[in-house]
């Protein structure tokens, strides 16, 4: 059952993303980005102060999958992380954590709206968005410190209304 993260859950998002987001980028990045990516994205203190503040909704399906969800404006909204632990991956978790993320979205939103996410150009996930109706909207290559980029593409579609 996919359900609204609590403060009470960081240890557990954390500890899927230890397994997730290395998996999704072990063949990718180098382990000194991924380690330094895993500090910035995933300490307690930062998965504590997103959900907290509610800067970031967070849904999970415990032990399973993450995603989370920032509002940037009335109208655009940022897919920020959606991941499955790959013992779960194909079983259409994915699919429900995004529809989950749009109907969440949906509710925050005045109509017409749209949701955005940036996933790393060489990523399989690529492939997954486009099954599931995103579509490319262009690419950025992100500064992130230590002289790391996150090199993305931009995807989108539109969420329609309530």
């Amino acid at each position: 059952m996919i359900r609204r993260a609590v403060l009470e859950d960081v240890p557990a998002i954390r500890a899927m993303a230890d397994i997730a987001f290395r998996d999704a980028y072990r063949t990718i990045l180098s382990q000194q980005q991924i380690e330094y990516m895993m500090e910035m994205m995933y300490s307690l203190p930062v998965l504590s102060g997103q959900i907290g503040s509610g800067e970031a909704v967070f849904l999970i399906e415990e032990g399973q999958g993450y995603a989370s969800l920032r509002k940037e404006s009335d109208t655009m909204f940022l897919l920020d992380k959606l991941y499955v632990l790959p013992e779960f991956r194909k079983t259409g978790l994915g699919r429900r954590l995004f529809d989950a993320v749009c109907d969440a979205a949906r509710l925050m939103a005045s109509d017409p709206a749209k949701l955005h996410l940036y996933v790393n150009r060489y990523n399989t996930a690529v492939t997954f968005y486009e099954h599931i109706g995103m579509r490319k909207a262009g690419q950025r290559d992100n500064p992130i410190g230590h002289g790391y980029y996150m090199n993305d593409y931009v995807m989108e579609t539109d969420l329609g209304g309530r």
